[in-house]
Parts: structure tokens; C-alpha cells; sequence
């Protein structure tokens, strides 16, 4: 499903991750755990990989990472401060050091002209930083755009190390 590129990004950012002792944990939504399913097919990645939650409905951002409804109500599920909620939930949530959250409209449906087909959040926790949150419009299909937001995840979490 993900690119042979993107599988040697994964082993890639294993071995960074590894070399300074971090773990990650990550908070997916459009992406539905991909970002977990690259680290995951690479080898060993349990030493690196804590732990990732896949909470796709706004309920399971709220159960499992405890991202506040009023905040998803207030602002959308597709949304910086979201993304910043499922960052820090991680976070909180795991024996991580960092911790990568993604929420988006992937399509084909659901875009509007507010938050077109394409949207994606990101956010990026750190233990003793601050997090961080981008928002980026990415192109193509479907599984372009799923692809794409794994790829810039593991940017993310790269320039964090």
C-alpha cells in the first residue's frame, strides 16, 4: 500500500529515533494508522514504536486521547487545534518522547470550500517542548494524499530528533 520510498523512510527514521533513544507514539485519523503500519512493517520497530492509536470518529479522539469535544465542536475535527489535542493526548498517553498526530480530509467526499479534499493537520508533541502544529494542503487522489501525510509525518518527527 505505502511505496518502497516511503518503507525506507521508515527504517530510516528507526534507526534515528534508535541512535537518541526516543520513542514515538502517533495519532491518526485520515491516515487510519498508516503512519504506525510504515514504522510497523520494519523489523525490530518495537523498540522504537510505543504505541498508536487510530481514532478516526471524533468519539475516539475523545475516549482514547481525551481531546475535548467542545474543542472539536468549536473547531472541527480537521483543524490545528485538534491536531494539537491528539498530539499532546498521545503524548500523555504513552512512555513517548515524541508523539506525531494527523487529521485531514482525505476524499474523494467531504471537502468544503473552508476545508477542501486535501486538508491535512499535523501535530507534533514533545516532552519538554512545545507542540507543534502545521496545516498543509496536499494533492492528489485519495492515496496520494494519505501517502503524502505519512511521508511529511516522519519529516515531523525527523527534524524534532
Amino acid at each position: 500500500m505505502l511505496p518502497a520510498s516511503t518503507l525506507a523512510e521508515a527504517e530510516s527514521l528507526l534507526a534515528a529515533c534508535r541512535a537518541r533513544g526516543v520513542m514515538l507514539a502517533t495519532a491518526e485519523s485520515c491516515t487510519g494508522g498508516l503512519i504506525a503500519g510504515a514504522l510497523t512493517a520494519i523489523a525490530r520497530s518495537s523498540d522504537v514504536l510505543d504505541r498508536g492509536f487510530v481514532t478516526y470518529s471524533n468519539e475516539a479522539k475523545n475516549e482514547m486521547i481525551g481531546v475535548p469535544m467542545p474543542l472539536i465542536e468549536q473547531h472541527g475535527a480537521v483543524s490545528e487545534e485538534v491536531a494539537r489535542a491528539m498530539a499532546d493526548g498521545a503524548l500523555n498517553r504513552s512512555r513517548a518522547g515524541i508523539a506525531v498526530s494527523v487529521t485531514g480530509v482525505a476524499g474523494p467526499d467531504g471537502g468544503t470550500a473552508a476545508k477542501p479534499v486535501g486538508l491535512v493537520c499535523f501535530g507534533l508533541a514533545r516532552r519538554g517542548a512545545p507542540t507543534v502544529t502545521e496545516r498543509r494542503i496536499l494533492p492528489g487522489d485519495r492515496a496520494a494524499i494519505r501517502a503524502e501525510a505519512v511521508r511529511h509525518a516522519f519529516e515531523m518527527i525527523r527534524a524534532a530528533l
